[in-house]
């Protein structure tokens, strides 16, 4: 199991990357921390033997209907690609997404 203070480190990660007006690399970081909190959080329930990146990770999470609607549809925004323009269809925070999946996970 991942330490949760990594996962913090990688959303304090996301955090700078933002204040350093790097969207890309802030979402990067905030599916990172997302990622392991899920993975985790899917190994505690289930045990061992769940792997993957964190897209898959969030793809597990945004399909579980045993999972709260709002925390789903974080991990689906998160999964969202970037158009041409390297732009997304909503203004939604990937950083503040990540927080709400990490608390549901984490809590």
């Amino acid at each position: 199991m991942l330490a949760p203070t990594s996962i913090e480190v990688e959303l304090t990660r996301a955090t700078e990357a933002q204040a350093a007006q790097n969207p890309g690399r802030a979402r990067v970081c905030a599916r990172r921390a997302a990622g392991w909190a899920v993975r985790d959080w899917y190994r505690a329930r289930e045990g061992g033997g769940w792997a993957g990146d964190a897209l898959k990770q969030l793809a597990r999470l945004a399909g579980d209907a045993n999972v709260p609607e709002a925390v789903r549809q974080a991990a689906a925004r998160l999964l969202t690609k970037v158009d041409l323009d390297h732009k997304l269809p909503f203004d939604d925070d990937p950083v503040e997404d990540a927080r709400r999946i990490v608390a549901y996970a984490c809590g």
